[in-house]
């Protein structure tokens, strides 16, 4: 019996160092080039450097889908995943970022807004993809999924509808945009990334309930306890685009970090929310190396309340606007990768209103 009883133990730990060992990372980008705002740009220079230096460390540069049907399925893929990412459909994704892709043999994902691309459909000079376009992409592999309607952010409510108008409105034409998709492109992933990288818990239930999987734009790697209602993306373009930093982003592994009741809220008015605390079951690192940044505060002072759980009381008002909380640890296990884990918030404004885009 003692025997058996080891035996087990020995293979739940096996388990569990495979089960850790999953770890990946989606990096997003808009444009790829000279020209464009350099807020949402990278150069297409620069952006063949990222896909060599992928190349050169022996990362594994795998279709979203792979991805998030290991998560589903719970079935590890081989460390250092990498899933690439374009927002908006811009059109130098396929003259400019295209052909380094098919170069290195990569596999990509771009979302796209219909109604952005309809409206632009006869004009020569557009910015956008048009379906021609993204269909010929889908023929060759890239994965086409949806980006909304329009680029209407999921947390904002206008018009004067309230919150149950507002959701049913916008879901509506999330559901008309995977139906275009699919019309245009014979895809329908049922993927949705959050324009602005917004949202807020009512909309990750309905995309819960509604089997979509969301990706946001708060850093993080992945692995097998994502939320599938807020996937994280390492932005990569500017100011994100040095290798220096990036090195970091790709290597890192996945907190185990969960938020229970308003701690999991997202959009608080100015001076409204003054703590977190987080859950964590990763036990891979010493509690004395966890740091947690905040937008416009600095390092923030950690309280651990036992081993599995710990607060962060802000030092001050979390800014108006959009923030984020990232925390970082090295691993015990991993020499020299780190545990990354963000959390965004959205700051109206004393008055409720909401801060401009």
């Amino acid at each position: 019996m003692k025997y058996i009883l080891r035996t087990l133990f020995s293979v739940s730990l096996l388990l569990g160092v495979v089960l850790n060992s999953y770890a990946a990372v989606i990096l997003q980008y808009h444009h790829v080039s000279d020209s464009t705002p350099a807020s949402t740009s990278i150069s297409p220079k620069q952006f063949e450097v990222h896909l060599q230096y992928l190349k050169d460390n022996d990362f594994k540069v795998v279709p979203l889908s792979e991805l998030i049907e290991a998560i589903k399925n719970q079935q590890p893929l081989p460390d250092k995943s990498v899933a690439i990412t374009f927002d908006d459909a811009y059109i130098d994704v396929m003259t400019q970022a295209k052909p380094i892709l098919n170069k290195f043999g990569f596999p990509y994902t771009i979302y796209v807004n219909p109604g952005i691309i309809n409206r632009h459909e006869n004009n020569n000079s557009s910015p956008y993809l048009s379906w021609i376009q993204l269909k010929s992409l889908s023929d060759e592999g890239v994965i086409i999924a949806n980006h909304g309607y329009e680029h209407d952010s999921m947390a904002r409510i206008t018009g004067g509808l309230t919150q149950a108008q507002w959701l049913t409105k916008q879901t509506e034409l999330l559901l008309k945009a995977e139906t275009i998709i699919k019309e245009h492109t014979g895809q329908s992933w049922r993927y949705y990334a959050y324009p602005y990288g917004e949202y807020d818990v009512a909309v990750q239930a309905w995309a819960k309930a509604n089997d979509f999987v969301a990706f946001s734009q708060q850093s993080g790697a992945i692995d097998l306890s994502t939320d599938l209602t807020s996937v994280p993306r390492f932005p990569a373009s500017k100011p994100y685009d040095k290798i220096s930093g990036l090195r970091d982003k790709l290597n890192s592994l996945a907190f185990n970090i969960s938020l229970e009741g308003e701690q999991a809220e997202t959009i608080f008015k100015y001076q409204d929310t003054k703590s977190i605390t987080f859950n964590i079951e990763t036990g891979d690192f010493y509690k004395s190396a966890l740091n947690c940044y905040i937008s416009g505060l600095g390092k923030q002072k950690i309280t651990w309340h036992n081993d599995s759980s710990f607060s962060i009381n802000f030092s001050k008002d979390l800014p108006v606007g959009r923030v984020r909380a990232n925390c970082t640890a090295a691993s015990i296990s991993k020499p020299g990768r780190y545990y990354w884990y963000s959390k965004p918030w959205f700051i109206l404004k004393a008055d409720g209103s909401w801060y401009h885009l």
